[in-house]
C-alpha cells in the first residue's frame, strides 16, 4: 500500500476511534452519516524490512499500540484437527508430528525454499484427513506417514530426503512404510512421455508424481529449480496424462481436462500485469492476469484451469498473489474488485529458486523441488 493512501487510512480510522471515545450512535464518515459499530476493532500484521512492503506513516503508528505475540501450540492444534479428521489416536500422532517437524527444521539443511510452520502442518493434516475417508481400514500410523512423506519430500534436496527418512523411521519404529501403487496415473504419465518422444527417467516420473500429490493439497504450487531441470516438462506432462484418464473415463475428482494459461510476470509492467485505472478518463483497464481469470472463469464446465507463471518471482508482484494463494482464493485488484477463484483454479510458478521471496509467500504455497539429478545428462543428449 502507497504511503500516501495510508496516511488517508489513518485520518479514517482517527475519525472513528473519536466516534467510539465519544459513544456516539452515529457519526460523520467521508461526508455522510453512518451509524456506528462499538465493536469495531483495528490490527496490523506486518514486517517492513524488505521490498513491496511499507513503512508505517507517523500519524497511523500514534494510533496503535504494540502487542507480543506468541508461537501458537502446534501439538493441541494438530491434536484437535486430527480428531476432527476422524483420527483416534490423535493426542500420540500430533506429537510425534510436531517433532518431526521440530527435528527437520534443525537437521535438514536451510533452504529458502523450506517451510516447516503452522501452513505446512495444516495442509499435511488435511491430506492425512482426505487419505483417511479414502482409505478407512489403512493403520492410522500409515495414513499420517503417507501425509508427511507426501507432501513434504517434493520441496526437499536429493541429500535431505534420506535424513527425513531416518527420521520418520525414527519416530515411527514398528511401522513398515510401503511404497504407493499410482495405476493409471503412472501408466498415463508414461504413455505422454512416450508419445512426446522423451525418455521414461524413472526419478522425472516419481517428480510428476509428486507434483500430483502437491495439486491435491495446494492451490499454490512453485516448481523451484534452475533451467533444464525438466519444471514445464513436469507441469504439461501432468496436464496432458490428467485429460487422457478424464478422457478415458476416470471417476476421480483429480483426473479432469487441464486447461493451462502461461505468462512472465517480469516481461510486463505491475500495471499491465494487473490492471490500471486510467488518471486522465477515470477509467479501469484490466491486466494480463485479471483477464486470465476472467476468461477462465466463464468456462463453466469442471475442468481445471492452471495459471502458470513462468519467470523470476519478484517481492514487488508476488505480495499481490498473497490473497490469491490463502485459503480465501481472493483475487484483489488495485480499483477494489475481489474476484473469488473456484477450486478448479491452480496458480503455479516456475522458478530458479527463492531468494527474495518472503516467508509469506513461502509458506503459502506447495513446493516440488527440481535438480539436474533427477534428469540426468542422458536424455539431453
Amino acid at each position: 500500500i502507497d504511503i500516501e493512501v495510508l496516511s488517508v487510512i489513518a485520518q479514517q480510522i482517527l475519525t472513528i476511534q473519536q466516534a467510539i471515545r465519544g459513544k456516539n450512535d452515529e457519526f460523520m464518515f467521508e461526508g455522510r452519516i453512518i451509524p456506528l459499530n462499538p465493536r469495531f476493532g483495528v490490527f496490523i500484521t506486518m514486517n517492513p524490512g524488505y521490498a513491496g512492503r511499507t513503512e508505517l506513516p507517523d500519524n497511523l503508528k500514534a494510533l496503535f499500540r504494540p502487542v507480543a505475540m506468541m508461537i501458537p501450540d502446534y501439538a493441541l492444534i494438530a491434536e484437535i484437527i486430527l480428531f476432527s479428521e476422524g483420527f483416534d489416536g490423535a493426542q500420540n500422532l500430533a506429537r510425534k508430528m510436531v517433532q518431526l517437524y521440530k527435528l527437520s527444521s534443525e537437521q535438514l539443511s536451510k533452504q529458502d525454499h523450506y517451510d516447516f510452520g503452522m501452513r505446512a502442518v495444516k495442509s499435511v493434516l488435511v491430506m492425512a484427513g482426505s487419505l483417511r475417508r479414502a482409505e478407512p481400514d489403512l493403520n492410522e500410523d500409515m495414513v499420517l506417514i503417507r501425509a508427511m512423506r507426501d507432501s513434504n519430500i517434493p520441496k526437499f534436496l536429493e541429500q535431505d530426503v534420506p535424513l527425513f527418512r531416518n527420521i520418520i523411521q525414527d519416530l515411527f519404529p514398528s511401522v513398515e512404510i510401503k511404497s504407493v501403487d499410482y495405476g493409471k496415473l503412472e501408466v498415463a504419465v508414461r504413455y505422454q512421455l512416450t508419445s512426446k518422444n522423451l525418455i521414461e527417467k524413472e526419478s522425472f516420473i516419481t517428480k510428476i508424481i509428486q507434483l500430483m500429490e502437491t495439486v491435491r493439497v495446494r492451490h499454490g504450487i512453485m516448481l523451484v529449480g534452475v533451467t533444464g531441470t525438466g519444471k514445464t516438462t513436469v507441469i504439461h506432462t501432468l496436464a496432458r496424462a490428467m485429460t487422457q484418464l478424464n478422457k478415458e473415463g476416470s471417476q476421480d475428482y483429480w483426473h479432469k481436462i487441464v486447461n493451462t494459461y502461461t505468462l512472465n510476470p517480469k516481461s510486463v509492467t505491475m500495471n499491465e500485469l494487473y490492471g490500471y485505472v486510467n488518471l486522465l478518463t477515470n477509467e479501469w483497464s484490466d491486466g494480463i492476469v485479471a483477464k486470465i481469470v476472467r476468461g477462465a472463469l466463464s468456462d463453466k464446465s469442471d475442468s481445471k484451469k492452471w495459471v502458470i507463471f513462468d519467470g523470476p518471482v519478484d517481492a514487488l508482484w508476488i505480495e499481490n498473489m498473497n490473497t490469491v494463494l490463502d485459503d480465501n482464493k481472493m483475487l484483489c485488484l488495485p480499483n477494489g474488485e475481489r474476484i473469488k477463484l473456484p477450486a478448479s483454479f491452480t496458480m503455479m510458478f516456475e522458478v530458479q529458486d527463492l531468494a527474495v521471496a518472503s516467508p509469506a509467500t513461502v509458506s503459502r504455497c506447495g513446493m516440488v523441488y527440481m535438480e539436474p539429478v533427477h534428469l540426468g545428462w542422458e536424455p539431453l543428449l
